[in-house]
C-alpha cells in the first residue's frame, strides 16, 4: 500500500560490472518470474465456485491489493460460507516507516475492498465491519445479483506504477470519477491539479525523503524488503521487486552491498521531482479521525481510487513522506487548509506504460 521506494540503480558502471558478472540483462525478469507473474495476477472464474472454493477465490482476490512494501501485513479466516475475517499480520509490520500501524491497517482496507468487489461479482454482497476488540475487519456476506463491476474488472490489472508519466491532464470526467470512487461519508478526498499546489507538496515530498534517508533504521528496512532479481522475488513472493521500478536485475549480494553507495537524498529527490512533475495530479486522502477503523476506510476509499483509474487507463503510485514523517504532517496539512486533521494517504496519478508487477504469496500462506 501503501509506501514504495525504488533501488537507484544510477551508477552506470556497476550496473556493467552485475551485467558483466551474472549474465543479467535489463529486461524485467526471467521465464520463472514471467510464468508466476501471470498466474498470480491471471482473472479468476466467476461462476461454478461455492463453498470453501469461493472464499479462497475471495482472498486471492484481496491479495492483490497493495500493502507498504508489499509486505502482505494481512490474513483471513473463512469462518464460514458468509463472513471472512481480515485480520494484520503484525510479523510483517514495517515499524521504521509505520510505528503506529497505520500503513497496516490501511492495507487491511484496501484488501476487504478487492472482497467486497470480488464478492458481487460472484453474487454476494459484503458488509464490512471493523472489530476494534480484534483489530480485524469482519465481512459479511449474503446473496444478491451478480455484477462484475469495472472496478471488480481492474483488480488483476492494477498496480502501483513507479515510473514517468506523460504529463497530460485528465479530462473533468475523469477526474469525477475518480473523486466520486475516492470518497466516502468518513474520507475526504482531495484532488490537486493546480501545479502551484502540485510543486508545494513535492517540496514537503523531498523534505520528507531527506529525513527518511537520513534514518538509518528506514534504510535498512527498505533494504530488507527490497527483491533484486526475478528469482528472489519469486522465492519469497513479497517485497518491491526492483525491476517494478524499472532497475536492472542483479545479483542479490551486489545489491546489498551496493544499495546504500547508490541510494542517494540527492538521486531520489531528483526522481521524485521528475516524476511529480509528470503526473496529472495528486491525491490526498483524509479520514475523519486518526484510529485504526478510519484507517480501513481510507484503504477503501483508496483502493477503489486506484481500481477506478485503472478501469481509465490511469496509473498511480505513492507519494507518502508528508505523511509518514510526523514533523511533516501538521505543516502538510495546513498546507491543504485542513484544521486538525491527519492527512492519510497521498497519490500521484497520470497516465503511464505497464511495469512489471510484485508477486504475492499463495493463499495457503495467508489463511489461518
Amino acid at each position: 500500500m501503501i509506501t514504495r521506494r525504488q533501488f537507484a540503480a544510477s551508477t552506470p558502471l556497476l550496473a556493467a560490472s552485475a551485467w558483466a558478472s551474472s549474465g543479467c540483462s535489463s529486461q524485467p525478469a526471467s521465464d520463472d518470474y514471467e510464468a508466476v507473474a501471470e498466474r498470480t495476477w491471471q482473472r479468476g472464474a466467476v461462476t461454478d465456485l461455492s463453498g470453501a472454493a469461493l472464499g479462497r477465490e475471495l482472498v486471492r482476490c484481496a491479495t492483490l491489493a497493495p500493502s507498504s512494501h508489499n509486505t502482505q501485513c494481512w490474513k483471513f479466516a473463512l469462518a464460514n460460507d458468509r463472513t471472512i475475517t481480515v485480520l494484520p499480520d503484525l510479523a510483517r509490520r514495517c515499524p521504521a516507516v509505520d510505528p503506529d500501524d497505520h500503513h497496516v491497517f490501511v492495507s487491511l482496507g484496501c484488501a476487504t475492498e478487492n472482497l467486497i468487489q470480488a464478492a458481487l461479482a460472484h453474487g454476494l454482497q459484503g458488509a464490512a465491519h471493523f472489530d476494534a476488540a480484534g483489530d480485524a475487519v469482519r465481512v459479511v456476506l449474503e446473496p444478491t445479483r451478480a455484477q462484475a463491476t469495472p472496478l471488480f474488472n481492474a483488480i488483476p490489472l492494477r498496480q502501483c506504477t513507479r515510473g514517468d508519466y506523460d504529463g497530460r491532464p485528465l479530462t473533468s470526467e475523469e477526474l469525477a470519477l475518480l473523486q466520486r470512487a475516492g470518497s466516502s461519508d468518513t474520507v475526504r478526498l482531495l484532488l490537486l491539479t493546480d501545479r502551484a499546489a502540485m510543486e508545494q507538496t513535492l517540496e514537503i515530498v523531498i523534505q520528507g525523503n531527506t529525513a527518511q534517508l537520513a534514518d538509518a533504521a528506514f534504510v535498512k528496512e527498505l533494504k530488507d524488503w527490497i527483491r533484486f532479481n526475478g528469482a528472489d522475488a519469486v522465492r519469497k513472493r513479497d517485497g518491491l521487486y526492483s525491476a517494478s521500478s524499472g532497475n536492472p536485475n542483479i545479483p542479490s549480494w551486489i545489491g546489498d552491498v551496493a544499495f546504500r553507495w547508490l541510494l542517494t537524498a540527492k538521486g531520489e529527490n531528483d526522481k521524485y521531482a521528475r516524476q511529480v512533475r509528470s503526473s496529472a495530479g495528486i491525491a490526498v486522502f483524509v479520514g475523519q479521525a486518526a484510529d485504526k477503523a478510519n484507517w480501513v476506510d481510507v484503504g477503501r476509499c483508496y483502493q477503489r481510487f486506484a481500481l477506478q483509474a485503472t478501469a481509465l487507463g490511469i496509473r498511480n503510485a505513492f507519494l507518502n513522506q508528508p505523511v509518514e514523517v510526523a514533523a511533516l504532517r501538521p505543516p502538510f496539512a495546513a498546507a491543504l487548509g485542513l484544521t486538525g486533521q491527519r492527512p492519510d494517504l497521498v497519490v500521484r496519478f497520470g497516465r503511464g506504460p505497464v511495469l512489471p508487477r510484485s508477486l504475492r504469496r499463495p493463499v495457503e500462506a495467508v489463511l489461518v
